[in-house]
């Protein structure tokens, strides 16, 4: 269960299954705003209860004319509480309220030049003529009684519509996206002219009332936390000791899939923050043997998240009863292993991949619905260092989803030694420190190559550089020739095993940051 400290003043937003929504969530945010993510067939009645400001209608893949299409109870617009459409959840909202829609003859895709009326509270301060981002095949024909239009673009003669007196509102196009450079502005003016937001939430709320929440679910109980080293887990560790202290029991399970020395490392600064509290498991052999022959990266997945708990619960139970198990996972996990109607990108190890039959009394994920950059600055909130708090992120699975194919003890010593000389380049070429994440991939093709005069046929490992602030979306970063080229002739001359390095330009989407 996630439990987090909610502030009183709330957005909603409503999943209809689009890959863009949980940028819709964090866009909230970033402007101070808390909000929530939740799926479409979230009960009426829940959602008058929760009193929110405002509420977002996201977009979706579905066409609200199909039978089966998702809807919400009509009895949403009859709340009084502000609503914005976008993309599906404007032609939802037309749909509702007794408008038309249908198939358009020409579909828009990506950059289109709006016309906005800047009289409308949607646009104030928005340039008369600017760029969105459309995705679409279908519009709204004939507005809903009440609503005006207030942007078109060439193809689509109601990119936006309006009712200003029930403060309803819709959107064809995308603002979330960076694609739609005024966006930003546009969401601003729905939270804070429309809705009437104050904008003033902020990590030290989030602390108090977190810890006050934690305190009342746990009582006296002791609780496992699964610290796995990264940035995550040591959050969600510090977190619930700021909130029960010595009814924390941390437990490091080192799996033999973590990076070069890192096991030793997480071991010096948690014994140091958690003292007696902390303990280190080496389950090395197990991991390796539970993983001996296994390919398919979701398999790989299930199998990690099923012997992590296994260990938990066998050291739980020597350790004395304990009742909760405490997970670092943190709200791109919950995305991308589905949520709602959404598709599943990969499941995680701790959200997908979890085993059915559980020995602890409940899961606690305090960090469930944050997204990455809003964990690191809890994680500051907390006191942790910022060498710590803004180190490099690192799956649960660790190298075994750097490793593609079987994982054995030769390819994690291979892609262990690769990944080090990658990590080391960066830093000496100062990239260290921004908002970026780089590792090394263990491919599963063997190429030819020529070494002292010999022929060899060895392993391609693939090195990947992106740069990304909340995890969910990602440009591949455009790093110097001069640090590939060190990198490359490093590792070609210094691991054995490996004759050809490549470099992954791909960015997120529509590719992951990891390979599997």
């Amino acid at each position: 269960m996630g439990v987090t400290g909610l502030p009183h003043e709330k957005v909603l937003v409503l999943d209809f299954g689009g890959q863009y929504n949980q940028l819709i969530a964090r866009r909230v945010r970033e402007n101070r705003v808390y909000s929530e993510l939740l799926p479409y067939t979230t009960p009426l009645e829940q959602i008058e209860r929760a009193g929110y400001k405002g509420i977002i209608l996201t977009g979706g893949p579905a066409n609200v004319m199909a039978k089966g299409a998702p809807t919400v109870d009509r009895g949403l617009f009859r709340l009084g509480v502000p609503i914005l459409g976008i993309c599906y959840g404007a032609q939802l909202m037309a749909h509702l309220l007794d408008g038309v829609t249908g198939e358009t003859e020409v579909g828009e895709y990506g950059s289109t030049t709006l016309s906005v009326s800047t009289d409308s509270a949607l646009f104030t301060g928005v340039t008369p003529n600017t760029s969105c981002f459309m995705s679409h095949a279908y519009v709204i024909k004939h507005l809903p009684s009440g609503f005006r239009i207030t942007a078109k673009s060439p193809d689509c003669p109601v990119a936006a519509m309006e009712n200003a007196i029930t403060r309803m509102y819709a959107v064809q196009f995308h603002p979330e996206v960076n694609h739609t450079p005024e966006g930003g502005r546009m969401l601003r003016n729905f939270l804070f002219e429309v809705c009437g937001c104050k904008g003033d939430w902020d990590m030290g709320d989030l602390v108090r009332e977190t810890c006050t929440a934690l305190r009342g679910q746990i009582g006296e109980s002791r609780v496992l936390c699964a610290l796995s080293g990264g940035v995550d887990s040591a959050v969600a560790a510090t977190l619930l000791y700021r909130a029960i202290g010595d009814q924390l029991v941390c437990i490091f399970v080192d799996h033999g899939l973590l990076r070069l020395n890192e096991g030793d490392e997480v071991e010096q600064v948690f014994r140091g923050i958690f003292g007696a509290g902390f303990h280190r498991i080496d389950a090395s052999e197990r991991f390796l043997a539970k993983l001996a022959g296994v390919t398919e990266p979701e398999r790989k997945r299930a199998i990690i998240g099923e012997e992590f708990i296994r260990v938990f619960e066998e050291e739980a139970g020597r350790l004395g009863e304990l009742d909760y198990l405490v997970q670092g996972t943190i709200y791109s996990d919950v995305i991308e292993s589905g949520l709602g109607d959404a598709a599943v990108i990969k499941s995680h190890h701790n959200v997908g991949g979890l085993p059915s039959n559980i020995q602890f009394k409940g899961i606690i994920e305090p960090l469930r619905s944050l997204f990455k950059d809003e964990v690191r600055a809890l994680g500051l909130e907390l006191g942790l260092p910022e060498s710590l708090v803004r180190r490099q992120p690192f799956p649960g699975p660790g190298l075994a989803i750097r490793i593609l194919g079987e994982v054995t003890r030769e390819k994690l010593d291979i892609v262990a030694r690769a990944d080090a000389v990658f990590r080391e380049e960066i830093a000496v070429a100062g990239y260290a420190d921004r908002e970026n994440q780089y590792f090394a991939v263990l491919t599963d093709s063997r190429t030819v190559g020529v070494m002292g005069d010999e022929r060899t046929y060895a392993y391609v490992v693939a090195l990947r550089a992106v740069n990304t602030k909340d995890i969910m979306t990602a440009e591949w970063m455009r790093l110097p020739y001069e640090v590939l080229e060190a990198a490359s002739h490093r590792i070609v001359n210094g691991v054995r095993g490996v004759n050809r390095v490549v470099y992954d330009i791909t960015s997120k989407p529509p590719a992951t940051i990891e390979w599997e």
